[in-house]
């Protein structure tokens, strides 16, 4: 398995068109080797369409994830939004399946006025909803990603989704490093986070960069192209990463996408890495 795979989330500006395929087929020629497909405003693809996403990016050696739908609450006291959140996982979940995507990454829910332990114990009951699901309809080899949050309104610290990793097995963390920067305030410790992964025998992990905008005296989640002078820097990262043993796949959410992704390789290759 390479160790390193790099890529943009959905289709790279300069693709020829906005299908997917034609993403894939772009990715590749830039010298990237991952994409991560966007469910983000609903999961519109068939099963068959799916399969053939799947055994292209195959053929162009790129490793695909997709992302869930953001419309997505496993901590609503309604019942019907915690349902609807459940298939909308699933669904992801299924077409990965077809396209042979190694993760998927949600945003499970918001804690609202409830104390955070309370969101917890919905969403590990939530995600076991999927899991059951996925698992009588055969779906299998697809990693429920729960995504680390850069608002303090949402499920989504390292502790958060570490901890329910080790409880519920097929739930792992999907890492977005701008986002626990932010979340932790600029303070954070990438060689600790990746010593922590892989102390809890996790070899691959699925995750996010890009830089995020400081706006009244913290971080908030708009993103923002990879810039001189803009944070998070990638170099940081990209220098634990080459020294540990930890597998990774690398989606740039830059609005920059490709062109930023490939900064974030220039800088591997800077620090010793060829992709």
């Amino acid at each position: 398995m390479l160790k390193i795979y790099l890529g943009t989330a959905g289709v790279p500006i300069s693709a020829k068109d906005r299908k997917t395929i034609s993403g894939i087929e772009k990715v590749h020629e830039l010298g990237l080797n991952a994409m991560e497909v966007e469910f983000v405003h609903g999961v519109r693809m068939s099963n068959s369409e799916a399969e053939k996403v799947g055994e292209y990016a195959s053929t162009m050696n790129v490793r695909l994830s997709a992302h869930a739908p953001y419309f997505i609450n496993l901590c609503s006291d309604e019942e019907d939004k915690r349902i609807a959140s459940i298939q909308r996982i699933y669904d992801t979940a299924e077409k990965a399946f077809y396209m042979k995507a190694d993760a998927i990454a949600v945003h499970a829910g918001f804690y609202g006025k409830k104390d955070p332990s309370v969101c917890y114990e919905r969403i590990k009951e939530g995600m076991l909803k999927v899991l059951e699901k996925m698992d009588s309809n055969g779906i299998k080899g697809v990693k429920i990603g729960i995504e680390t949050m850069a608002k303090e309104s949402a499920f989504g610290t390292f502790e958060e989704v570490m901890k329910i990793y080790k409880e519920v097995p097929g739930v792992y963390p999907y890492i977005d490093w701008a986002h626990t920067y932010a979340r932790q305030n600029g303070n954070v410790d990438y060689g600790f986070m990746i010593k922590t992964l892989l102390n809890n025998g996790i070899q691959h992990i699925n995750s996010h960069f890009e830089a995020l905008r400081f706006k009244n005296g913290k971080y908030v989640d708009i993103h923002e192209p990879m810039n001189e002078g803009s944070n998070p820097t990638f170099e940081p990262l990209a220098k634990e990463l080459v020294k540990s043993d930890l597998s990774i796949t690398l989606i740039c959410e830059s609005p920059q996408l490709e062109y930023d992704a490939l900064k974030m390789k220039s800088i591997l290759e800077k620090n010793g890495y060829i992709l």
